[in-house]
């Protein structure tokens, strides 16, 4: 068995973990994948060469290189599918019932910030989704769900994105400041024990304070988010939550993208 080592330099939070997951599970002669989001680190034990994964991982566009090759005598534990389920059901449910949350108020708040980070919520909500129906799914059927909900949720982003244009052009009344800062501290806090829960399941040294380390898109969006309900507030102005908001839909879009590619 070989050990390859992967510098991918993109690969910032759990949702590019998965989506590497997913990319990868096509390759029978992979037997283990070990990741270090903190160094933006991939280890993966395999039978064969390494070029055809390497390949594979281009295709996602995360700035992937190849750093090393070595023989591995380690031995690879199988019976782990039950307890990735587990974990990927739990941080499923959390994303999700904070994405109806944050469009349920950010509809009765007019805060477009929230609208535009309950769809990223919606995007992990999708990814892990898709994880769950990787680990015991065919690719085809894989493949199809990813084409689905990426084409959904770039139609989501376009229609909101086309909201935000509106309202910049419009009168619209000011966005609720304090439901948009009470709302996004609890994702903000959903978003933190997603991301300690992955890091804990990775190890059994828990990797606490390398989560710590490094910043996950969802956590720059929520404090995103708050910092616009605090702007909205001091600058009597709603365009600091449509800017927060538009930037926000171009994340998801982004992220759309790249389920698109997983497809591919």
């Amino acid at each position: 068995m070989q050990k390859t080592i992967f510098n991918i330099t993109k690969m910032d939070c759990p949702s590019e973990e998965q989506l590497i997951r997913m990319k990868l599970q096509k390759f029978d002669e992979i037997k283990s994948l070990e990741f270090d989001i903190p160094n933006r680190k991939l280890a993966v034990h395999h039978n064969g060469k390494p070029e055809p994964i390497n390949l594979a991982l281009n295709t996602l566009n995360l700035d992937t290189s190849l750093v090393s090759t070595e023989e591995s005598k380690v031995e690879i534990e199988t019976d782990t599918s039950n307890k990735q389920r587990k974990l990927l059901w739990t941080v499923l449910i959390i994303n999700f019932l904070f994405f109806g949350l944050e469009m349920l108020f950010g509809i009765f708040s007019n805060s477009m910030g929230l609208v535009a980070d309950s769809l990223d919520m919606l995007a992990d909500s999708i990814v892990y989704g898709l994880a769950l129906f990787a680990v015991g799914g065919t690719i085809t059927r894989k493949n199809n769900i990813a084409k689905f909900a990426g084409y959904f949720q770039i139609l989501l982003a376009v229609i909101g994105f086309v909201e935000v244009v509106r309202r910049f052009i419009g009168i619209e009344k000011m966005p609720d400041f304090q439901t948009m800062i009470i709302v996004s501290v609890l994702a903000l806090i959903a978003n933190v024990i997603c991301l300690y829960l992955l890091q804990k399941g990775k190890s059994k040294e828990a990797h606490m304070q390398a989560s710590m380390i490094f910043t996950s898109n969802d956590v720059i969006i929520n404090s995103g988010v708050i910092t616009a309900g605090l702007l909205v507030n001091w600058l009597n102005s709603g365009y600091p939550d449509l800017i927060i908001g538009a930037i926000v839909f171009i994340i998801v879009a982004r992220g759309a993208y790249r389920i698109l590619q997983l497809a591919k």
